[in-house]
């Protein structure tokens, strides 16, 4: 009953928001997003000890990788619910929102929320499939929460553009099953994931190739890679501050949990080969998209999202090196670019309330202005660029070194030339944004202690993970296990 109760926390949260509509309902959500997460913890702790839990009669299973993945839902849920709080206080007192679109808005979370969960809990690539298309409905109405002209544009662009990639990955998820029943699998569990990867040796080479392409294009499109990402910045910088941490925070990594599930299937069909080919070249493309895109940002917010590109792209990178180490450093680099990027979002959501403006050259001397804004965002920034102590140095550290024990040292080095390039356009945004010297009226009031705990909560557990990561070291090495066996 423990992943049931998983699933359902998020939807009894939005089910509170919508029964009581009022401010308290929304701290409820809060807590049963924070239930979510100890929740989480324990499955973990349990998998890791005993192996796989089901639940609802074989369509719900947690091995260590679901188990790591509910608990990076939980994390960046948390954050978002929590800050969301004081986004729809503010939208209604500001009169930008109604309190029935608020109400609409914590439902609407919730439910994107218990999707995720669903996706990285489903022990069917079918359930998986409906899962993933089930955030993309629901997060078009959050992207275009605010109703004006670019956030209608942005939502649209996101339905359509990904609307086409589930429709690739579906066609994807199709072949593989066809594969399973022309090798003799039972057509009741050959969209099974421990099915697939058992009888994956009896599967059609030609057909599978096909269908992992397809898969990753497909799902590659949720996952913000290159050449279907052009959604990504629009929706992200049009979409609520916590909803732009949820999507890039967690969004963008189920839908990479997808493809590593199909990469483990074809990985044992067809050897590591064909699916570290298409990985490097989605990868690398990305990489030098992001770069350059980043050169001549102007908006802060769409700057987050490029940066999202590039960090899915070193991801991807990551898994196409394959190894355990490999996995475990894509998994670690996928819990600390969450909550560092959840941070950045909500702090820019903060920040764009105080000065009333995304663009870069409107904010100067947050530092100075706004230290505890500055403070956090340029930490957030830090930790982002995979400066120690943060953990993404570490996983950075550990990807590149796995890609050089496979020979795909060439590809680690051109990644380490593209983030370079963007590791200069960051720094040079920010230090317009961070400093400078303030006028005699312009040092500001920090926002409220309950506002900025978490944020700083959010990068004190990113640096401690960086430097001590013995409590998730068990779990890493069993999820990265269940991709690289």
């Amino acid at each position: 009953m423990v992943l049931e109760l998983i699933l359902a926390l998020p939807l009894l949260g939005g089910a509170a928001v919508a029964g009581w509509r009022d401010h308290a309902a929304r701290w409820l959500a809060v807590a049963t997003n924070g239930a979510t997460l100890a929740l989480g913890v324990w499955v973990a702790v349990r998998v890791v000890r005993n192996g796989p839990l089901t639940g609802a009669e074989g369509v719900l299973r947690a091995d260590a990788l679901s188990a790591f993945m509910v608990v990076v839902i939980g994390a960046i849920s948390l954050l978002a619910s929590w800050l969301g709080v004081r986004t729809m206080a503010l939208e209604v007192a500001g009169g930008r929102c109604s309190p029935r679109r608020a109400t609409a808005y914590g439902v609407l979370v919730q439910a994107f929320v218990a999707a995720m969960l669903l996706a990285v809990l489903a022990a069917n690539v079918g359930v998986l499939w409906v899962a993933v298309e089930a955030t993309t409905v629901v997060t078009v109405f959050l992207v275009g929460h605010r109703r004006t002209r670019g956030a209608l544009e942005a939502s649209w662009k996101y339905l359509v553009i990904c609307s086409v990639g589930i429709a690739l990955a579906f066609f994807g998820t199709v072949l593989v099953y066809l594969c399973a029943l022309r090798a003799g699998g039972h057509s009741a569990s050959a969209l099974d994931w421990t099915s697939l990867v058992a009888g994956a040796r009896h599967l059609d080479p030609s057909v599978l190739r096909l269908g992992f392409a397809l898969v990753v294009l497909g799902y590659g499109t949720k996952v913000g890679l290159v050449p279907l990402h052009s959604w990504l910045p629009d929706a992200h910088s049009q979409a609520p501050a916590p909803v732009s941490a949820l999507m890039s925070g967690v969004l963008l990594t189920v839908a990479f949990y997808a493809i590593l599930r199909f990469k483990a299937v074809t990985d044992a069909a067809l050897g590591p080969g064909f699916s570290r080919t298409l990985l490097v070249v989605v990868a690398l493309s990305s990489l030098a998209v992001a770069a350059s895109l980043l050169l001549t940002q102007r908006d802060y917010k769409r700057m987050l999202a490029y940066h999202s590109i590039e960090h899915m792209g070193l991801v991807a990178l990551g898994a196409a090196a394959g190894i355990p180490l490999a996995i475990a450093a894509v998994l670690l680099h996928i819990l600390g670019h969450g909550l560092a990027k959840s941070v950045l979002f909500l702090t820019s959501g903060e920040i764009m309330a105080a000065e009333g403006t995304s663009r870069i050259d409107g904010v100067h001397a947050l530092l100075a202005r706004r230290p505890t804004l500055g403070g956090v965002f340029g930490t957030g920034l830090v930790a982002l660029l995979g400066l120690p102590p943060f953990s993404l140095f570490s996983s950075e550290l550990l990807m590149a070194r796995a890609e050089f024990q496979v020979g795909l040292g060439w590809a680690a080095v051109a990644a380490l030339a593209a983030m370079v390039v963007i590791f200069v356009a960051v720094v040079g945004h920010a230090r317009h944004m961070l400093l400078g010297a303030p006028g005699p009226t312009e040092v500001l009031a920090p926002p409220p202690a309950w506002v900025a705990a978490p944020l700083v909560a959010g990068l004190v557990a990113c640096g401690l993970i960086g430097v001590f990561a013995w409590p998730l070291s068990g779990l890493l090495h069993a999820a990265a296990h269940v991709v690289a066996p």
